[in-house]
């Protein structure tokens, strides 16, 4: 294989994973300013727009570069499933620039609603883009936060690692990124209080960079003045692979010894 083939592929991987995280952050950045600013549906079609995204971003790169979406999930694969550490760099990079530009695209077209609802650009509407501790409402600290995407981070790589195992019952029919999206929506509904459900260090930071250059200010600290932008960087590249660790030592370890002792087994659907 030639340099240039696999310069070439990686390019397209990187491709892929910029516009897949741009449609994730298109429905889910999309849908909180118009939750926010027109009142125009609540907290759980919030977590369907979100879960929706991330599905409709898996079908939109898996074939180019596996959709990852999320450096957590990169990194994760990257400890466990011996993705090219090489490529960790790259694909983060075009992660995080494929939620900035789609931040900025809502942040373009919610420009009227955003100003109306908030004209001075504070934390009232800042979430629209970028997760704040207790969404802004609830007395959550900083460090509460952190244990928060580290747990929830850490159900997100738990099941997606099961729901991808061959060895285990995938789901078939390239049903897969369909799971994914409803895990996600779980989460939201399950783990959105305390930190808003990030979960994807390229899902805040893409977009809240994209709010600060676009007039808000404090879009690196939070409601207490505190620099929170790391929160959800840190706690979900930690939880991702703490999920993943369990997820291997409870379940794939077995999986595999059990693959070893039945070599005559009948795959299931998935496996194919």
């Amino acid at each position: 294989m030639s340099k240039g083939f696999m310069k070439s592929g990686l390019v397209g991987e990187m491709s892929a994973e910029f516009a897949g995280t741009f449609i994730l952050i298109l429905f889910g950045c999309g849908v909180v300013a118009q939750v926010v600013t027109a009142e125009l549906g609540d907290h759980d079609s919030i977590s369907w727009a979100w879960g929706l995204g991330v599905t409709l971003g898996i079908y939109v790169a898996g074939r180019l570069s596996g959709a990852h979406l999320n450096p957590a999930v990169t990194l994760a694969l990257a400890v466990f499933k011996d993705f090219s550490w090489r490529k960790v760099g790259p694909y983060v990079i075009a992660q995080i620039a494929g939620a900035f530009v789609a931040a900025l695209l809502v942040r373009w077209n919610y420009t009227e609603m955003l100003a109306k609802f908030d004209p001075g650009h504070t934390f009232k509407s800042q979430f629209v883009f970028s997760t704040l501790p207790g969404n802004g409402s609830f007395p959550i600290s900083e460090w509460g936060a952190l244990r928060d995407q580290i747990i929830g981070t850490g159900i997100l790589l738990f099941v997606i690692f099961a729901v991808t195992d061959l060895l285990n019952n995938p789901p078939g029919a390239n049903m897969a990124p369909f799971i994914i999206g409803l895990i996600v929506v779980a989460i939201g509904m399950a783990w959105g209080t305390d930190a808003g459900y990030a979960i994807n260090p390229a899902r805040d930071l893409g977009p809240r960079l994209a709010s600060y250059i676009t007039g808000y200010n404090t879009a690196w600290r939070d409601q207490y003045n505190n620099f929170y932008f790391w929160v959800p960087i840190v706690g979900p590249l930690i939880g991702g692979v703490l999920g993943a660790a369990f997820y291997r030592m409870l379940i794939g370890r077995y999986l595999a010894k059990a693959g070893e002792q039945e070599p005559g087994r009948v795959p299931a659907a998935g496996d194919r």
